[in-house]
């Protein structure tokens, strides 16, 4: 089995990958989007999706609900984030901090306290951390994983730099094919875009409401073809072929503009 991840050895995705898929070959590819396109033809791919602090994962949101992949399974990283350079510095001297955005996003305070740093994103921590290696200027840093200091030669200049003790970031597993075996717990991923018109939201949620089923996660995205107008993801507690949620999500379906189910696979554990 071939499973795609962003990144490289030492990514928080690598990681993920091997515990969701711990038989399998990892493949590390650029960038996000280079996952969705080679999963359809290796086996899986993974992505982080959701963060604890900074929220879900906006490309991974947009990349999926374009695409012809749904999600098949989850796991959930425990996630330390290090301040990592070539050679030891004092930090007040550092005066670039490379990593992937959303690890910048956690790490405010960190960077607010290195006003003449400039932050600067890259496609992965691991990737922050490999090119702070190749480039050996003590002043360039990256904030990455503990593995992926060690992996490139990195120095650890600081550890625990996130904002909170506790952060985790959600992993999902994404294949061609949809999930449907049997499970006493399940999620239900899915997108819709209501009309544009006052109550249109609310007629939309309503049917789930009136079900007592759990909406577990709602996010709105920006239409990009369409300025001003949204979508919304969201995830369902509840199986596609349990009776009451399909009936649910037909009539919610027959209440919006578009509704597409991306999704289908057992809840992890923190």
């Amino acid at each position: 089995m071939r499973v795609a991840y962003p990144g490289r050895e030492g990514a928080h995705s690598a990681a993920a990958s091997q515990r969701l898929f711990p038989e399998a070959e990892l493949v590390p590819l650029p960038s996000f989007a280079d996952v969705v396109a080679r999963a359809v033809e290796l086996d899986a791919g993974v992505l982080p999706i959701e963060s604890s602090l900074a929220g879900p994962v906006a490309e991974t949101h947009d990349l999926l609900v374009g695409s012809a992949l749904s999600i098949n399974a989850e796991t959930i990283i425990a996630i330390r984030h290090f301040l990592v350079g070539p050679a030891e510095i004092e930090l007040d001297r550092i005066r670039i901090v490379r990593s992937h955005p959303v690890a910048l996003d956690q790490c405010r305070r960190l960077l607010a306290s290195l006003p003449e740093a400039t932050a600067i994103a890259a496609a992965t921590t691991a990737d922050a951390a490999a090119q702070v290696a190749a480039l050996g200027d003590p002043a360039e840093v990256a904030i990455a994983s503990e593995l992926a200091a060690a992996l490139h030669g990195l120095h650890v200049l600081a550890a625990d730099v996130g904002d909170h003790p506790e952060a985790y970031t959600r992993f999902v597993a994404v294949s061609p094919r949809t999930r449907l075996d049997e499970g006493d717990e399940w999620r239900i991923a899915f997108s819709f875009v209501t009309d544009h018109r006052p109550g249109a939201l609310h007629r939309a949620l309503e049917p789930f409401g009136r079900h007592a089923l759990d909406l577990v996660q709602l996010t709105s995205r920006p239409i990009p073809q369409t300025p001003w107008r949204y979508r919304f993801d969201a995830v369902l507690a509840g199986h596609p072929l349990d009776p009451i949620v399909r009936e649910t999500l037909a009539e919610t379906r027959s209440l919006v503009r578009r509704l597409v189910v991306f999704g289908s696979y057992p809840p992890a554990q923190a």
